[in-house]
């Protein structure tokens, strides 16, 4: 008995169409910013509550509850973006298709820098408590920072 082997043939690679690539890559980073937003949605529902039962001021939760929303919206947004970038610019740009890009990005970056500012209570470019720093106790200002007077 002779023993046949079938011929194997190689694996042959089939290049990728750039576009595509490029195309599934900005889909992709798309969906996790979509991903990012629905499960920071519902993470900070659910701590919102858990803290509403424990916390003994309702609006203190509620502010939780926002700040955390809020910056879940954030993150998804910078992917949403990144995506935005990726499909637009990455493969043949057109003027019209860069054009829509940067109305897409101004209008993100907007929401962005307003959704910054509810969160933090101040302008970007104003100085906020240092790191880990806490209020005095007593109300007062806090070591190491100066009280506002007049100048």
């Amino acid at each position: 008995m002779s023993v046949h082997s079938a011929a194997v043939s190689p694996v042959v690679a089939v290049p990728m169409d750039f576009a595509a690539l490029v195309e599934g890559v900005g889909r992709a980073v798309d969906l996790a910013g979509v991903v990012m937003i629905a499960l920071g949605a519902l993470a900070a529902t659910v701590r919102f509550g858990l803290d509403a039962r424990r916390r003994p001021h309702f609006h203190d939760a509620y502010r939780a509850y926002r700040q955390g929303l809020g910056r879940a919206i954030l993150l998804g947004l910078e992917f949403l973006v990144a995506g935005d970038i990726i499909r637009t610019v990455a493969v043949a740009p057109t003027f019209a298709g860069v054009g829509v890009l940067a109305l897409i990005v101004l209008i993100r970056t907007f929401l962005s820098f307003s959704l910054e500012v509810e969160l933090d209570n101040r302008l970007p470019w104003r100085p906020g408590p240092a790191p880990g720093a806490r209020p005095a106790a007593d109300g007062g200002t806090p070591p190491g920072e100066r009280r506002p007077g007049p100048r």
